[in-house]
């Protein structure tokens, strides 16, 4: 049979497609077969034959099927495009954003898939999750080929992994980050959430990047010899010294430490090589290195790395200032997990001659074990934090501030306002000329999701803006969400 197209959902089956019958945590596409039948599929892959009349290839598991099968039907892209996936707890979105950027100011025309957005052939698009099924990624990596992009930066998210989204991609680099407690609603415990991120490295990338300074870093450069790359002073090939941050930036020196044992040929080693950037906080020292050292496994020179890193600007959402011409500092983060919102905080604080207050909560639906390690984060490195809801989803948000709170026991003030605005507005009202305001966990997002799926337009840098004009009595900012 001729097969024109590839879907796992019936709502997008046309003449001539291949229909994977994918069982899920809600539903399963096999009980969705008739409908992509009569929706013009040409055949299945299923996991248990079926009474169609259609040609059906039976698998062990359907899902995992999907990836061999796109990667062949759309003519194995990533044989041609470069692609560095970058794993890990915090700092996907920035490093892809920072890579992709460098490899852009190189003249290497460069895609990206993520949790903000995707760009392919230069035009950006939206996305609904960090990665896509296999089906939409390797269509998606076959347009960018189309479009003239020639490399892709991409984060891999530990989902995607253990569901087998990103099995039959070539990667030329995998990076690991970081591993901090996040996701133990789906890996139920932090071994798991490590081995999830493990499988990215078993795909055998052409050069496989570490950060020395996380536990779970070390480990994989033992076992796979990876590139490493410090920002704390560890045993590493890539490390950053004389560190200065500022408010308006971080400056630091990039030394190539020669060969530490089996990792880095001695050709490879370079002169220090000084970098500035547009980003803030000693965390993102830890992102602009990584993105460095992805940028050189690719192929750029060192010197070509660091002037595309101090061109760079920081992704949406991630230490965003917020400007009405209020004498305070605001700032929106997309932080939402205990590490990262602290690593934020004290950024903020860094560069606030006043107080610090927080705003911050966690989504519902997710793992319950990091709430009360959220409220102490935020609490132990704020003045005042302010406990709302983020996406309570099918859980009543209430509960969730409640269980927040309970961790919020050590440190400054503590307010609990469960609506999200009411909480910024409660912030924001509460700063004082010098302060700094951090609305952390939302980030870039549009949206507050509720029961029943429900979703609300929400962009915590929109409300910010609204709530200081009213506290301001300006007019409010043209196009803000209402």
């Amino acid at each position: 049979m001729d097969v024109a197209d590839l879907a796992y959902d019936s709502r997008k089956v046309g003449p001539g497609t291949l229909f994977f019958c994918v069982p899920g945590e809600k539903s399963d596409g096999h009980d969705f077969a008739s409908a992509a039948v009569e929706g013009g599929a040409v055949g299945l892959v299923v996991e248990r034959e079926l009474d169609l009349g259609v040609p059906q290839v039976v698998v062990a598991d359907a899902r995992a099927a999907m990836a061999p099968l796109a990667a062949r039907f759309f003519g194995d892209p990533t044989a041609e495009l470069r692609v560095a996936g970058i794993t890990g707890t915090n700092g996907k979105t920035t490093t892809a954003f920072l890579l992709r950027e460098i490899l852009e100011a190189a003249g290497v025309r460069c895609g990206l898939l993520g949790t903000v957005k995707q760009v392919v052939g230069g035009e950006d698009e939206g996305v609904e999750r960090t990665t896509p099924e296999a089906i939409d990624l390797q269509r998606t990596f076959r347009r960018m080929l189309d479009r003239g992009d020639s490399a892709c930066a991409m984060e891999v998210s530990s989902h995607a992994l253990a569901l087998r989204r990103a099995d039959a991609i070539r990667f030329d680099v995998a990076l690991f980050s970081n591993l901090t407690q996040d996701h133990l609603d789906f890996h139920a415990d932090m071994e798991n959430y490590f081995r999830s991120k493990r499988l990215l490295f078993e795909m055998e990338p052409r050069t496989a990047i570490a950060n020395a300074d996380d536990p779970y870093g070390r480990r994989l450069a033992e076992e796979f010899g990876c590139l490493t790359y410090s920002a704390r002073g560890a045993d590493a090939d890539l490390a950053a010294s004389e560190v200065r941050l500022g408010a308006a930036g971080t400056e630091f020196i990039v030394t190539s430490q020669g060969p530490t044992g089996r990792k880095v040929d001695p050709e490879s080693t370079f002169r220090p090589v000084g970098v500035k950037t547009r980003l803030v906080g000693e965390f993102n020292v830890a992102n602009a290195l990584a993105a460095f050292a992805a940028a050189v496994a690719l192929g750029v020179g060192p010197e070509d790395a660091a002037a595309g890193l101090a061109e760079a600007t920081p992704p949406p959402g991630r230490l965003e200032p917020i400007d009405e011409r209020q004498p305070f500092s605001v700032l929106v983060d997309y932080a939402h997990t205990p590490d990262s919102l602290e690593n934020v905080l004290r950024a903020a604080r860094e560069m606030t001659g006043g107080r610090l207050i927080s705003v911050f909560g966690a989504g519902g639906d997710r793992d319950r074990g990091k709430r009360p390690l959220m409220g102490h984060a935020g609490a132990a490195n704020s003045d005042l934090a302010v406990i709302t809801s983020d996406n309570p989803r099918s859980e009543h948000p209430d509960a969730i501030v409640a269980e927040v709170a309970e961790g919020a026991k050590e440190g400054g003030a503590v307010e609990l306002e469960v609506d999200r605005r009411a909480a910024i507005a409660l912030a924001l009202g509460e700063a004082r000329p010098g302060d700094t305001v951090v609305i952390a966990g939302k980030g870039h997002e549009q949206g507050q999701e509720f029961e029943d799926g429900r979703k609300i337009p929400f962009d915590d840098r929109d409300v910010a803006r609204e709530e200081l004009c009213r506290l301001l009595d300006q007019s409010p900012p043209t196009g803000a969400a209402a």
